[in-house]
């Protein structure tokens, strides 16, 4: 038997409102309680629940679902989030991302030491990433000018994408992105309380995540038995 287009594919948008609900019944505290933690975390508060979708849409980039993606494009789309503003936010996304990746090179630098360090992860350990320019310097460079890139005030402000470089960071788990970005969205003015509501919006979209695939997990539970009906 041949498989069709809509068979073969993992991912389609119909599938969310096809399967959203089917595993609601199965533990419904649960899941309420967890749409009442998202529906808190997105909510008006220090920030405004428009920069909260911005941060979300990033954060989703992060985590690469696409049902997230598709979701919070939608609303920020209504509050009137611009394509300018997403693609900034996504660059952050990106830079964190892959920064989080190039700040455990220094954990790559110490396993080629004849006697690594026991401790590995140390902020007196960040200048050791100075040793990437030796290595290769044109490429270290244009790491350090994609960061100064992104990280530029433009229709996001330089505060804005340091708090959604806080996000990021968080999804990432590299304790020295969550260092850097923290202490720069504290020097562009950020307060804790907005910082606070950051990390939040960052749980609501990683475990989000988590939870959107649910729909794949039912998908893949019942097929053969949708097939025989």
């Amino acid at each position: 038997m041949s498989i069709t287009q809509n068979e073969d594919s993992l991912y389609l948008r119909s599938n969310y409102a096809k399967y959203a609900g089917k595993f609601v019944p199965y533990a419904p505290e649960t899941f309420k309680a967890f749409s009442e933690f998202n529906k808190l975390a997105m909510q008006e508060g220090s920030l405004s629940a428009r920069f909260k979708e911005l941060i979300a849409i990033a954060v989703a980039h992060a985590t690469g679902c696409p049902y997230c993606i598709d979701i919070h494009v939608t609303t920020g789309h209504k509050l009137q989030l611009t394509k300018e503003e997403l693609f900034e936010a996504i660059a952050v996304s990106a830079l964190v991302k892959g920064y989080s990746a190039f700040y455990h090179g220094i954990n790559t630098l110490n396993a080629l030491q004849e006697n690594p360090r026991d401790e590995l992860y140390s902020r007196s350990s960040l200048p050791l990433l100075e040793q990437f320019e030796n290595i290769n310097e044109q490429l270290y460079t244009s790491l350090l000018e994609f960061r100064h890139q992104v990280l530029q005030g433009q229709r996001v402000s330089r505060k804005e994408k340091a708090i959604i470089a806080v996000a990021i960071s968080h999804i990432t788990d590299c304790p020295y992105s969550i260092e850097f970005s923290t202490q720069l969205a504290k020097e562009e003015g950020a307060t804790i309380a907005e910082i606070a509501e950051t990390v939040l919006v960052a749980t609501a979209l990683k475990a989000g995540s988590a939870l959107a695939h649910r729909i794949n997990t039912y998908s893949a539970f019942v097929r053969e038995d949708e097939k025989s009906q």
